[in-house]
């Protein structure tokens, strides 16, 4: 069945200012932990959540690290413009563009915009101080900014700079502000730079963290690991479209946000091993993991398709041919197009829909946190707990659970 025609009202809910959370509790680990466990709910603290895992089973991560993507320019007329990368264009590979030490182009967000006809932005930089092997080392230097071309609401902008021993990485830690989400309503803080990051956060890239991973702590790690379940990183860069609500009547024209996933071999193995015993943690993870399916669902028909061509679109998960083979079988074909290529890594860009009619091929339990009224996020946790999302939502807000990006979080655990 086709979500197309899917009214987006019916997934909106009440959601006051008092019940988003502005700052995240403290330890990460004392947040409120919604349990739904096969239409039952209940609730206690996240400390203990591994009291609701069944042992011996997988627990994936998204590893990716939030990036200082925000960057504000002042003009001589005193103009503030603001710049939000978005994700690099040139080079388009995460790790190159950080290493650059001259200048790189990246699809970005830009505020005040009519305040920016053309002509270059400059930057000056001074008293900036950085670690080198040898201690601190302090740079002053100059970046610029040149608007190149349009693309609807993005903007492709050229970065360089006059100081070859900075990178594009020391640049953003340097001058970069943290994104942080804008329903927050406030600036950006010190203390944002670290609780606004998970704990295992390694693969720089995103513009939004994966929140479900923010409660999370070493304590927390050592408790999964005294029930033998076992945990798996895998990176998906999380883009500004994770906050785009859905503006149209239907979800039909709504148009998902590409984001790149990254997975290793060892965790496509390990994904055969633990079928139907797989914990993805956020919807990040979730939306990797059963991409993977239908990566597997490409190869199975095309084994010489070349990587840079495998993508997966919007509404491939809701076309019937894509979904007759098992997910053994579409595990089985990427690994055997892993070893035939020689490949340790499998990197595809994913648009797809997860919404309510989904029928999720491996994904048994999910950790997130409780999302936005008409968001593409709600449409996947209403997928899957079977449409008894505002059962869940009502016990939340009844119970003075914190929501979004800092909030409280839940566990949804449904009949295998």
């Amino acid at each position: 069945m086709s979500p197309k025609n899917i009214q987006i009202e019916d997934y909106n809910y009440n959601l006051s200012e008092e019940r988003i959370a502005k700052f995240p509790v403290t330890p990460r680990d004392s947040s409120k932990l919604l349990v739904y466990n096969n239409g039952v709910i209940s609730q206690n603290q996240f400390s203990h959540v591994a009291d609701y895992l069944p042992e011996n089973s997988l627990m994936v991560f998204n590893n990716t690290k939030v990036i200082q993507a925000r960057l504000i320019f002042q003009k001589e007329t005193g103009a503030q413009i603001e710049i939000f990368c978005l994700e690099p264009k040139f080079p388009s590979d995460y790790a190159l563009v950080f290493q650059t030490r001259a200048h790189c182009s990246w699809l970005c967000l830009i505020g005040n915009l009519k305040r920016w006809k053309d002509g270059k932005l400059i930057k000056k930089v001074s008293g900036a101080r950085r670690t080198v092997h040898e201690g601190e080392l302090s740079e002053e230097f100059e970046l610029y900014a040149e608007k190149i071309e349009s693309y609807g609401e993005s903007h492709l902008v050229k970065f360089s700079w006059n100081n070859p021993e900075v990178s594009f990485a020391e640049i953003l830690d340097i001058c970069g502000e943290l994104p942080i989400p804008p329903y927050l309503n406030r600036k950006t803080e010190n203390a944002d730079k670290e609780t606004y990051q998970t704990v295992y956060s390694k693969i720089k890239g995103s513009v939004a963290a994966p929140t479900a991973g923010l409660h999370f702590t070493p304590a927390v790690f050592e408790s999964l690991k005294k029930k033998n379940i076992v945990c798996e990183e895998l990176t998906l860069h999380v883009g500004a479209g994770t906050f785009k609500p859905v503006k149209t009547e239907t979800i039909e024209n709504h148009e998902m946000h590409t984001e790149l996933t990254s997975t290793n071999k060892e965790t496509i193995e390990k994904l055969l091993k633990y079928q139907e015993r797989i914990y993805a943690v956020g919807t990040t993870s979730v939306r990797t993991l059963e991409s993977l399916y239908y990566v597997g669902v490409l190869l199975g028909q095309n084994p010489e398709l070349p990587a840079d061509q495998i993508t997966i679109s919007q509404w491939m998960p809701y076309e019937k041919a894509n979904n007759q083979i098992t997910t053994t079988r579409a595990l089985d074909n990427i690994l055997q197009y892993m070893n035939k290529n020689r490949m340790t890594q499998l990197v595809v860009p994913t648009r797809i829909m997860i919404a309510p009619g989904y029928e999720f091929k491996i994904v048994n339990g999910i950790i997130t946190n409780f999302h936005q009224p008409k968001s593409t996020l709600l449409l996947l946790v209403s997928a899957f707990v079977k449409g008894r999302w505002k059962e869940i939502y009502d016990y939340a807000l009844e119970n003075e659970f914190r929501f979004l990006s800092y909030g409280d979080s839940s566990l949804l655990r449904m009949k295998n």
